[in-house]
């Protein structure tokens, strides 16, 4: 059952929350709603571009007990920023721009330990997808260490769109594969770069892959097949910073 801070239940809290501006990670309606609330809630999704799914009352239950209406808001601890809006701003600052594009990963404390990485070893901004990506929510905020308050995090309707515009705006792609023949250290990481980081388990969508400039791996010796995704991310984070500052 989720938090009391982390849900917001019940037709009218949940319509005002959103008409204020709170950040809302997504929001789930029961299925069987129709009519003209039905048709409020998507139009006010889109408009605020917050992610609506339509679930059982089953799954409503198990969140909150109390009597929901038939509509949950899953709050979040961060307003979302926007790439077109945050890469002029890494130009401006005269920075080498590094972002970090997270496909799938949906665990709160992988997530929440990739931020708090990537804002000690320097990337500027990390870009999840509306779909199957972690909320951000108190678990996250903690194994973050607070990094979360700190890192712009860009949420996107599509990765692939994301990975266009970035592509057109002078970054180089970079995705992880343990299919390549390509290590990290043979990559040239001075440069406007974006690195994608895939689920455990599934690795990078193939689409993604193919709009990557180049992929790689991580060396390894041992028998397990891979690293944990928070635990690789420290690793790809530290070799970009040693290329940058030596």
């Amino acid at each position: 059952m989720a938090d009391s801070d982390d849900i917001i239940f019940g037709r009218n809290p949940v319509m005002d929350a959103v008409r204020n501006g709170k950040a809302i990670d997504k929001i789930l309606l029961l299925k069987t709603i129709r009519g003209p609330f039905e048709k409020e809630v998507r139009h006010l999704c889109k408009d605020f571009d917050i992610p609506l799914q339509y679930v059982p009352g089953h799954k409503l239950d198990k969140i909150t007990r109390k009597n929901h209406q038939g509509i949950i808001a899953f709050s979040s601890l961060v307003e979302y920023q926007s790439i077109e809006n945050l890469v002029p701003l890494l130009y401006e600052r005269g920075v080498i721009p590094l972002l970090i594009i997270l496909d799938g990963v949906s665990d709160v404390r992988n997530f929440g330990a990739i931020v708090r990485s990537a804002e000690v070893l320097g990337a500027q901004g990390i870009i999840i997808g509306e779909k199957n990506s972690a909320r951000i929510n108190a678990d996250a905020m903690k194994t973050s260490a607070g990094a979360l308050l700190n890192l712009p995090i860009c949420r996107e309707k599509s990765l692939t769109n994301a990975v266009e515009y970035l592509i057109a705006s002078g970054f180089k792609i970079f995705a992880t594969d343990l299919n390549t023949e390509l290590y990290i250290s043979d990559i040239d990481f001075n440069q406007p770069c974006a690195v994608i980081l895939g689920a455990e388990g599934e690795g990078v969508s193939q689409n993604l892959l193919n709009h990557s400039h180049q992929c790689f791996k991580i060396p390894q010796v041992g028998q397990t097949d891979s690293l944990n995704v928070s635990v690789a991310s420290g690793v790809i984070l530290y070799e970009i910073l040693k290329q940058r500052t030596t």
